[in-house]
């Protein structure tokens, strides 16, 4: 896949000059495999309905030209039909934008950092809703007036006892601060603070309009591609909000536990399945709850690859998972119930599906919570292709974490996805015995 002739994708996503230490990128733009401007084009009919099982294949055989991957992952993630019309879709995204324009003015009117093309890295309430007057906090939410961020907190104490969800929202602002400050840093793009900003706007946004999960670390890993594949800011919010129907669950704490162990569950069960051996050897060496696995899962292999490359492996893995009635069960769950008569497309076809959600309507492969995601197989294809260094080199957790940290920048997307693709074939099989 990686040794024939291909223009190299780096130009797209350019890396500062003194970050000498950032994975090398193995994905090339390979003509007659990657979905080209012209390819993608192609598959639209007259009125703007769109070939989807073409596209799926196209993908696998060789990702997405860079210049359309925002378009087209737009398509992947469930944000339109693809049988929709281009008049639909135009409707639709004046909708959403409409609708991010007026949830950011919410939050801008709670803090008037939001949209300012500045954000903050400092707590700016203690957890009892009273400002903090640190200098740090002045300065960061200082928006050009004498007053050095005291009006702001003069507002906000004549309102009285703030909401309790205000507090919450307020709190986790610095936190996302912070983490915006370390994401994708090696790359040019972030150089421009309005680029920073506008990752953290979108981040606040979805934090306040989220109830359930808010805000976690990790999800700016998640987000950061949007903004820099799609330019306007709430295109690329609704991307990243149809990512998170997706890997909200992984985020979700009970006090007792976060989502995201459900799935190191079937992961150990997994492994149990297709290599007995290795599950085996890492339990001994008290891995056997995979938590050294977690992060793989939570940012979806974002450290295990180079930038551009982790694009490649998310789009081929929406791609293998691709079901046509993501629009409408999405649609249907942000309108209600009661509305969502009308809503309903057609039959989905097994051909509109990607290949390992077809294997997954062949064989019936769901658990009680629904179909497993892809990206447990990609672990377990991960721990196979190690498994004998795992087995050989491991002789304590440390060692596992330190076997899998050296895959970074060393896996290849195309060929782990192919394994995924074969454990989940036979975990199948082997679990209907």
């Amino acid at each position: 896949m990686w040794g024939g002739a291909g223009e190299p994708a780096d130009s797209y996503y350019q890396v500062r000059p003194e970050c000498t230490d950032v994975p090398k990128t193995r994905f090339k733009i390979k003509p007659g495999k990657t979905l080209s401007v012209r390819k993608w084009q192609a598959v639209f009919v007259q009125e703007g309905s769109l070939h989807i099982g073409k596209t799926l294949r196209r993908i696998r055989r060789g990702g997405i030209h860079p210049s359309i991957r925002g378009e087209v992952w737009e398509f992947l993630l469930g944000c339109y039909d693809p049988m929709s019309t281009f008049e639909e879709r135009e409707q639709i995204r004046q909708r959403r934008r409409l609708q991010y324009a007026s949830w950011k003015e919410e939050c801008k009117q709670m803090f008037p950092v939001i949209g300012s093309g500045r954000f903050t890295t400092a707590p700016v309430i203690t957890e009892n809703g009273q400002p903090n007057y640190d200098p740090l906090v002045l300065q960061e939410i200082n928006l050009g007036t004498n007053s050095n961020g005291s009006v702001f907190f003069k507002e906000l104490t004549s309102r009285g006892p703030l909401d309790k969800k205000i507090i919450q929202w307020l709190l986790t602002l610095h936190q996302i601060g912070l983490d915006v400050n370390r994401t994708d840093r090696a790359l040019v793009f972030y150089e421009k603070k309005e680029n920073l900003s506008k990752l953290w706007d979108i981040l606040s946004v979805y934090a306040w309009i989220d109830n359930d999960v808010g805000y976690c670390q990790g999800m700016s890993d998640l987000c950061s591609p949007m903004i820099i594949l799609l330019e306007d800011e709430a295109d690329a919010f609704w991307c990243f909000e149809r990512l998170m129907r997706r890997l909200r669950g992984n985020f979700r704490s009970t006090g007792r536990s976060v989502g995201v162990e459900a799935q190191l569950t079937h992961l150990s069960s997994i492994t149990q399945v297709v290599d007995p051996k290795l599950h085996q050897h890492l339990d001994k060496l008290g891995g056997g709850d995979y938590l050294f696995a977690i992060r793989m899962l939570m940012v979806q292999f974002r450290r295990e690859f180079s930038f551009c490359d982790s694009l490649y492996l998310w789009e081929m893995m929406w791609a293998l998972e691709y079901d046509p009635d993501l629009f409408y069960v999405y649609e249907a769950h942000q309108c209600g119930n009661e509305k969502t008569e009308g809503l309903k497309g057609k039959p989905k076809s097994i051909k509109q599906c990607g290949k390992y959600e077809r294997q997954n309507m062949r064989n019936g492969g769901k658990s009680a919570e629904g179909p497993l995601p892809i990206s447990v197989f990609l672990v377990a294809s991960v721990l196979k292709d190690k498994s004998y260094k795992l087995m050989t080199e491991a002789r304590g957790l440390d060692d596992v974490v330190k076997i899998l940290n050296d895959t970074t920048g060393n896996l290849d997307a195309k060929k782990t996805c192919s394994g995924a693709i074969k454990i989940h074939k036979r975990y199948l099989r082997k679990a209907k015995k």
